[in-house]
């Protein structure tokens, strides 16, 4: 007698780990998959039998506390560029594969950039200021073509930044893993170990590097001492990125110009934070990656991958777990 048939494969399991808000729509995911979408409390319980983790709450830190000892799904996502919340040991060691929603971002952060260069140059917060003290105060400005700006991080996002920038005429070159010459997005990219002296010569230093050991505050009080008193900092990467307390030493001592900031160590910032206060500051609330239909992009992203799991295959944009960010195929 013939062995009995094996049975339909059932769709794989993907748990969405949710925070204050839930994806707009998950319609392209359900068509491929069993979805469960759950908050903290319920993570531990739902990952032993999943297959796929959608971590839509990129800010949490849930994941590693209930991660099982053994086993947990075979792939993880995160609705975010940033993986750093992701590699705790346990995940690291395992044999899952970490995915991210690379390109969703990009050309939202380049124009965000680009959007701060001008206003610090032009003032335009001073101007702000100005109006809401009904204050007539003419002052000149500065020329931002011509300028010199540093871009440390040549990942997409870097990338996208420095052919922002140069399109509106500064001239750009980049500080990364690897020394090159004549990047096409870039121009000049120094190494890592000569971010010191790439930073004399800014005048405008644009941090867009994942938050790895060897990124982690990297822009200290002796970061800061080697730019150019004129100098503005500007960081879209991660607020780990630079030592808060020696940025706030260096502004009020007018070790450098201004800084425009959009992530922080701590998240929102403190009320009592004097980055707040201070005129040559711009603080902005982690948003300049979030134009809209930016989230049901994230979905999209994470519905496409999916879509290459179930077919068999490469999945996209794979985080290589030792480095902290996709690698240079990308692809697992």
């Amino acid at each position: 007698m013939d062995a009995a048939a094996p049975g339909p494969v059932p769709p794989p399991l993907v748990v969405v780990l949710t925070g204050d808000d839930a994806p707009p729509s998950l319609r392209a995911v359900e068509a491929l998959a069993r979805v469960r979408l759950v908050g903290e409390p319920d993570l531990a319980a739902a990952l032993p039998g999943a297959d796929v983790l959608f971590v839509w709450d990129f800010w949490t830190e849930a994941v590693a506390a209930a991660w099982p000892p053994s086993g947990g799904p075979g792939w993880v996502h995160i609705a975010s560029a940033g993986v750093d919340r992701l590699l705790f040991p346990a995940l690291v060691e395992s044999g899952t594969v970490v995915t991210n929603s690379r390109g969703v971002f990009d050309e939202p952060i380049a124009e965000y950039v680009l959007g701060l260069v001008i206003a610090l140059a032009k003032d335009l917060h001073g101007t702000v200021r100005l109006q809401g003290e009904r204050r007539w105060r003419h002052r000149e400005t500065e020329r931002i073509t011509g300028a010199r700006a540093l871009v440390v991080g040549t990942g997409p996002i870097g990338r996208a930044i420095g052919r922002r920038l140069a399109g509106a005429g500064l001239a750009v070159s980049g500080v990364g893993r690897t020394a090159r010459a004549a990047d096409p997005d870039l121009g000049t990219v120094h190494p890592m170990e000569r971010l010191g002296e790439a930073l004399a010569d800014a005048d405008y230093v644009v941090l867009a590097a994942p938050l790895t050991d060897a990124t982690r505050d990297m822009v200290d009080a002796a970061a800061l001492a080697r730019m150019r008193p004129s100098a503005r900092l500007i960081n879209v990467g991660r607020g780990q990125l630079v030592v808060e307390d020696d940025l706030v030493a260096a502004l009020r001592a007018g070790v450098i110009a201004g800084a425009a900031l959009d992530v922080f160590v701590d998240e929102p910032l403190a009320a009592s934070s004097p980055l707040w206060e201070m005129p040559n500051v711009i603080v902005s609330p982690h948003m300049s990656g979030d134009a809209t239909g930016w989230r049901e992009a994230l979905v999209q992203v994470f519905a496409e991958n999916l879509a290459c799991r179930v077919e068999g295959r490469p999945l996209r944009n794979v985080v290589d777990k030792r480095l902290g960010y996709v690698g240079s195929r990308g692809v697992q």
